[in-house]
């Protein structure tokens, strides 16, 4: 297990649900409920504060900001990082379901450092960090949380109203093309 701010456990081989975002995505006056949440309870809080954000950057709303992130996704699973199970970009976060084959924070490491310089480089900017450092993680129990988790990736463009189905989302494993508004 390694610590950063949140406990992180690393079992390659097990399913994880991960979600990083973008620096500066969270507004610094947040709120939570005063009673003490859940883990649980304060992914689904911080997640809804991400899909409702109306201030902070939104650069995977840009579709070559979104393939480029997109296709560094799907390289990991073709390169046998990791099995993915199911995926989504927001305009400020992604969500994987994945089983990795290779330590977790290598892969995010990986992963995000490649996005990061190459979205920068699309967007101008130079010395300022793209990713958030800490990303949230948790192990999968069992099928039935993987199937829950799975439509939990899948329907938050729908939750978030960029989508009316989530095969209309062109950023998701969800999507079906040809049936819906390619935004691309």
């Amino acid at each position: 297990m390694r610590r950063r701010r949140l406990p992180h456990l690393d079992i390659p081989g097990h399913p994880q649900f991960i979600t990083f975002r973008l620096s500066g995505s969270l507004p610094a006056d947040r709120r939570f409920p005063e009673r003490d949440l859940t883990s649980g309870e304060a992914f689904v809080a911080m997640d809804r504060l991400l899909d409702a954000a109306r201030s902070g950057p939104t650069f995977l709303r840009q579709a070559v900001v979104a393939e480029l992130v997109a296709a560094s996704i799907r390289y990991g699973s073709e390169a046998r990082q990791y099995d993915l199970h199911a995926w989504v970009i927001m305009p400020n976060h992604v969500h994987l379901l994945i089983t990795p084959h290779v330590e977790m924070s290598r892969l995010l490491c990986s992963l995000k450092s490649v996005t990061a310089k190459r979205a920068n480089l699309q967007l101008h900017r130079t010395g300022e960090p793209f990713w958030q450092d800490e990303s949230y993680d948790h192990l999968v129990r069992n099928n039935d949380e993987c199937r829950r988790i799975e439509r939990y990736i899948e329907t938050n463009p729908v939750r978030a109203c960029l989508a009316d189905t989530p095969e209309e989302y062109r950023w998701s494993s969800a999507f079906k093309a040809g049936r819906g508004p390619a935004a691309a």
